[in-house]
């Protein structure tokens, strides 16, 4: 078979990014298609030619087949990779592409179809021997009642056929909750994967999630590149991957490995896929699906084999056979991947957005960065959230999840609120150390949501900030440069400014020696300090400036004797102070307050911009509380705003198929005790 030449790569972000590296080491050429609002995206500059589809959301863009095919041919390409998610498990696509002319760059049509249909997909393993759990398809919400009636207990998980990552996923633990579960699940799904099937299994708790990484050539050779652990998840979507799982034995290593083999030779695979498995507390392991795609945490398994996995599937979809025997293939150190996303662990991991003000890896940590954005990029609403993986390769799992923590800190990522503070908690708890990693394990050990930074470090941060601006003023003067800022010919005056971190108050005074020291109050504390700027710059690794008004400088902070390199970061009333520590974000309050205006009693607000799906209440309807009034489509998940207390709707402000920004007034309750009943 010839080889391939020029690859159009069917996705976007990070994993598009990822393509790119592998196929230009093998010396493809490369076509990226964008929907509008990733025009400027780096994976569309990284690539040598970009197509543009026109659209604005998934479904007019990335799951539009025709528009995916139209631009390989008009971008030149003979191949097509689809990386994860979008129509990466589609059959429907495969066979079109292939139909085309084109190379699919993955497994057969019908190996998609048919564990794309995961009910199917469990009949296959059940042949081939591989233990599974039941479950029953449900073509309605108002067949899913009945299908509860046919053997399945409480919980449930309502499941899409076609895909994963979390979406299209509810657990229910009430039968009258499971409707709406599966009505909310199914439309997911249809946003996510084009294909609004679900089905309903066992929920099982406080199992680990553990899954086989296959590939398979056109020759019928099948192999297993070990496991990987995806337990720790949030919203039934993985955030910290790794490998090996510290909870199999050599034993149990071998039993699972060989069935995923069993599984793949089953399925005649070819390419690179995952088997997925969950572990219960006895150590009995059940069949959950096959993903027939790259994983987002395929890294951790390049790091402990030393294999790409993405050149590996190119070169079997040219026919070539697999470059390793199992024998070849060995388990070396540990490695573990966190993911970066743009969302608020301290109001339910609710994804955010914004513009990123700056992004810079740190260097010399050993650290691999899979990332989708730059300094100056933008975070849709209209997309995944995920920003970037972290991979770090050690020696033990303890060295791997410590230095990970590290990394993280040390990440320059200002401008969107992220989970960065969550998983550098996560990875150094003591239970997470200890390898007791349950897929529960978030609401067991509750590690701490956001980083609540002692007084110490507050007081270098607001005192950074505070010496670092007034430099930056005193720099940017015309005049006398030599003189305090603020200065007045009268008895010397400190100055002073407020910050909020929070709802902590930090007040700093401050005033400016002869000798350029000053002397300093803080948060009960005084003293004497020094601030030296080693350089001021537009923000980020190279790119231009990404905001106007942004201030950017590397410091050095003398207090007391004690010195700290610090990177300060300002926008509007903003500041980021990053240390040694980590990063303490803090807002500046205005000299002269501008009044509020006044709030809606009963006010029910969008906690992020979004889409409205549905409104589940008019005027004048009694709600309890818990009670979904609006829902919310974000990020391709659905987010339920619910009644806080109980009472009577007074106003509805939205209306299905409504933009709205976060804050914008959804629904307006009138409480009970205000005489709303």
């Amino acid at each position: 078979m010839p080889g391939l030449s020029r690859l159009l790569i069917a996705n976007r972000g990070e994993i598009a990014r990822r393509i790119i590296r592998s196929a230009r080491r093998m010396g493809l050429a490369t076509v990226a298609v964008y929907a509008d609002p990733d025009a400027h995206a780096p994976f569309v500059v990284e690539a040598d030619l970009g197509v543009a589809l026109g659209g604005t959301v998934a479904a007019e863009t990335y799951l539009d087949a025709d528009k995916l095919i139209a631009a390989a041919r008009r971008g030149g390409a003979d191949c097509v990779h689809p990386g994860y998610g979008f129509l990466s498990e589609n059959g429907a696509f495969a066979e079109a592409v292939i139909k085309a002319g084109l190379t699919w760059v993955g497994p057969r049509p019908e190996t998609i179809r048919a564990m794309g249909d995961k009910l199917a997909a469990k009949e296959v393993m059940t042949r081939a021997g591989v233990p599974a759990l039941p479950a029953v398809a449900v073509e309605s919400a108002a067949q899913a009642a009945r299908a509860a009636e046919a053997g399945l207990e409480y919980p449930l998980l309502v499941k899409a056929a076609a895909g994963g990552g979390g979406r299209g996923m509810r657990i229910v633990r009430r039968a009258e909750d499971l409707v709406a579960a599966v009505e909310s699940a199914r439309r997911e799904a249809q946003g996510a994967f084009g294909d609004d099937r679900v089905f309903l299994e066992p929920y099982l708790e406080g199992i680990r999630h553990v899954e086989v990484q296959i590939l398979g050539d056109r020759h019928g050779q099948v192999i297993h590149c070990f496991e990987r652990e995806c337990s720790i998840q949030r919203r039934h979507q993985k955030i910290v991957e790794e490998a090996p799982s510290p909870a199999l034995t050599p034993a149990l290593r071998a039993q699972i490995c060989e069935a995923a083999v069993a599984a793949g030779r089953a399925m005649g695979y070819e390419s690179a896929g995952t088997v997925e498995f969950i572990l219960d507390g006895n150590g009995r392991f059940h069949f959950l699906e096959v993903n027939t795609r790259l994983q987002v945490e395929h890294p951790v398994t390049e790091a402990i084999t030393g294999l790409d996995l993405v050149r590996e599937q190119l070169r079997i979809a040219q026919g070539e056979r697999l470059e390793r025997a199992q024998e070849e293939i060995s388990v070396q150190g540990h490695a573990i991947e966190a993911r970066l996303y743009a969302e608020d662990p301290a109001h339910d991991f609710l994804p955010a957005a914004g513009r990123l003000l700056a992004w810079e890896e740190p260097a010399g940590l050993g650290a691999r960065f899979d990332s989708g954005v730059v300094a100056g990029s933008e975070v849709s609403v209209h997309f995944d959230p995920m920003l970037a993986k972290v991979i770090v390769h050690a020696a033990t799992r303890t060295e791997a999840a410590l230095r990970l923590a590290t990394v993280l800190e040390r990440l320059r990522l200002h401008g969107v609120t992220t989970n960065r503070d969550f998983l550098v908690g996560l990875l150094r708890h003591e239970a997470f150390l200890a390898g007791d990693t349950t897929t529960d394990f978030i609401e067991r050990h509750r590690p701490a949501r956001r980083r609540e930074p002692a007084a110490a470090e507050l007081r270098w941060a607001a005192l950074a900030a505070a010496l670092g601006d007034q430099a930056h003023r005193r720099a940017g003067a015309r005049v006398l440069q030599s003189l305090p800022s603020g200065w007045r010919n009268n008895p010397s005056a400190m100055h002073e400014v407020t910050y909020h971190h929070g709802a902590d108050e930090v007040a700093v005074r401050y005033q400016r020696g002869r000798d350029g020291a000053f002397d300093w109050e803080c948060l009960g504390e005084r003293g004497r300090a020094r601030l030296e700027v080693v350089s001021a710059a537009g923000g980020g690794t190279g790119a231009p400036p990404v905001a106007a008004g942004l201030h950017d400088a590397l410091v050095d902070l003398e207090v007391d004797g004690l010195r700290r390199r610090i990177r300060l970061l300002a926008h509007d009333d903003h500041w980021w102070v990053q240390g040694a520590a980590g990063e303490v974000r803090l807002t500046e309050s205005p000299r002269f307050p501008q009044p509020r205006h006044e709030q809606v009693r009963g006010a029910h607000t969008a906690p992020m911009p979004g889409k409205v799906v549905t409104v589940s209440v008019a005027v004048g309807d009694l709600v309890e509380p818990g009670r979904t009034l609006v829902t919310l489509e974000a990020m391709k998940m659905e987010h339920h705003v619910t009644a806080v207390a109980a009472g009577r709707v007074l106003e509805v402000r939205v209306a299905a198929g409504a933009q709205v920004d976060g804050g914008d007034l959804l629904v307006v309750v009138e409480s009970a005790e205000d005489g709303g009943a």
